[in-house]
């Protein structure tokens, strides 16, 4: 008998809809059209505070009404910098391979930074960071699958403060080839980075091509921009170098209560700097966002595993992705302060929501305690929670052979399909395999210790700071980088 497959498989239908990724969004077009006329309309008649000179001189040149400190800017060229800002970016491992395309829906994710204190892997211990923790950050993620970028986990206190981003940026890029975003504090550190990056590329050239790295760009918030930020925002444009800038607000305080209204000053915020890149330099490379809290008054804190960080967070990946602008985002943090059922619910939780809003690139995954303290236990649980999140990101594909006519027919009603070969070709691909979440029985779990997940998950991470070898520079390139560093702490 001719099988069901054989049978069908040279028709085509005709506008076949497909879903290749599931994905949602927080605002539809014409609310996110709402507001950026909002925001136009606040660019151009509130209007902004520029505290540097030379961006105040940038702007009144390109036609913005300048009056002191305060930048009113047209609405023809606030729209002309959302357009004209590329609407990709490409970032490259350190041996110029493509790795991340910040496009479209593509969601990456990574681990925070900021953090005050680190937990050590392998004591618990609640303790002030150093610069082998950046180190150990970089080489666990490094061995991660499903982290994507590296961010620094805390700043370490046995360096010179003047020159910690230095030897933060170091650390990671000695210690793994993914991308790396880099906090930077003033435009001399920035050089001194640049210095370092364009050691390991050859040339500036090549590193403009093949970019491994971000400078990270705090905004200051509330339609402010200090003199420093926009001096780095300038830096970055003037030499080509990939940049994101990203506004912190807390609802109620540093914005309106609102999530609409707090999106309205995030957007008009990021997009100052995205004009004064572009007017500095058409087509750089700029990656824009925002990180969103409350207050909590009984504790006095700004909860990171609140579900407005997710709410607000998601409708600025949506808004940017309706500009065609690549999104920073914020998520995989909690309030808790030990690996536990909260800590679980809230990384996965905003995991989740920040992965299927597309936001491009999401960061903060393993701080604890309302993002003090950074954990590589949990940054290792958020590398299983990313890889349950793209398994279900990715949806159900459907195509004749995976329709399976043809082995249904075969197999007739009550069989089985295990030994289909069918079967043998799919079932590793399509579904999803734990690496520390258990399925053993009770009787083998028990016999294996009983180990929570928390403990697996350290297991995990002791094991990766023990044996994992990250691909290490050649000598003569790290004298060069601390050559660099040596002299930069002597200018600083």
């Amino acid at each position: 008998m001719e099988s069901m497959h054989t049978t069908r498989s040279n028709f085509t239908r005709a506008s076949f809809d497909v879903n290749q990724t599931i994905h949602w969004e927080m605002l539809s077009d014409d609310q996110c059209e709402e507001i950026f006329m909002t925001v136009l309309e606040l660019l151009e008649r509130t209007g902004v505070e520029v505290l540097n000179e030379e961006a105040r001189e940038v702007f009144e040149k390109a036609g913005c009404w300048v009056d002191g400190t305060r930048v009113r800017i047209p609405s023809a060229l606030a729209e002309w910098a959302a357009r004209t800002a590329p609407s990709r970016v490409t970032l490259c491992d350190r041996n110029g391979k493509r790795a991340v395309r910040l496009e479209t829906t593509y969601s990456y994710f990574g681990p925070g930074q900021g953090n005050f204190f680190v937990l050590d892997p392998h004591t618990g211990e609640r303790r002030k960071p150093v610069k082998d923790d950046v180190a150990a950050t970089a080489v666990v993620c490094d061995a991660l699958k499903n982290i994507d970028f590296v961010l620094s986990n805390g700043y370490p206190t046995d360096v010179k403060e003047a020159a910690a981003d230095l030897h933060v940026f170091e650390a990671l890029l000695t210690n793994t080839t993914k991308p790396i975003v880099q906090y930077v504090h003033s435009v001399k550190q920035a050089q001194a980075i640049l210095d370092m990056a364009v050691a390991v590329a050859g040339s500036l050239k090549e590193l403009n091509k093949n970019p491994f790295f971000v400078y990270l760009i705090d905004a200051d918030g509330t339609l402010v921009h200090s003199d420093e930020t926009l001096a780095k925002v300038i830096f970055a444009a003037k030499n080509g170098v990939p940049f994101i800038y990203h506004t912190k607000l807390v609802l109620g305080d540093t914005a309106p209560a609102t999530p609409a209204g707090a999106l309205v000053v995030a957007l008009a915020d990021v997009l100052v700097g995205v004009l004064l890149s572009q007017l500095i330099r058409q087509g750089t490379p700029v990656i824009a966002g925002g990180i969103f809290t409350i207050r909590d008054e009984e504790n006095n804190m700004l909860p990171w595993g609140a579900p407005e960080v997710s709410l607000v967070g998601t409708g600025m990946g949506n808004l940017l992705r309706y500009l065609r602008i690549p999104s920073f985002g914020f998520a995989g943090a909690s309030d808790s302060k030990i690996s536990d059922a909260q800590m679980g619910l809230e990384e996965a939780f905003s995991m989740l929501h920040m992965g299927l809003s597309g936001t491009n690139l999401i960061q903060g995954c393993g701080l604890l305690e309302y993002g003090l303290t950074g954990s590589l236990v949990m940054l290792v649980i958020g590398d299983e929670i990313v890889g349950m999140i793209r398994k279900i990101i990715k949806g159900i594909e459907v195509n004749e052979e995976r329709l399976a006519r043809g082995v249904i027919d075969a197999v007739q009603p009550g069989g089985t399909y295990l030994g289909e070969e069918h079967t043998l070709k799919y079932f590793r691909k399509e579904f999803w395999w734990p690496t520390i979440m258990s399925r053993a029985r009770i009787k083998d779990w028990t016999e294996a210790g009983s180990k929570s997940l928390g403990q697996r998950a350290t297991e995990k991470t002791q094991s990766i700071l023990q044996t994992h070898q990250p691909e290490k520079l050649a000598d003569d390139v790290l004298a060069k980088l601390r050559e660099i560093i040596e002299k930069a702490e002597a200018a600083l």
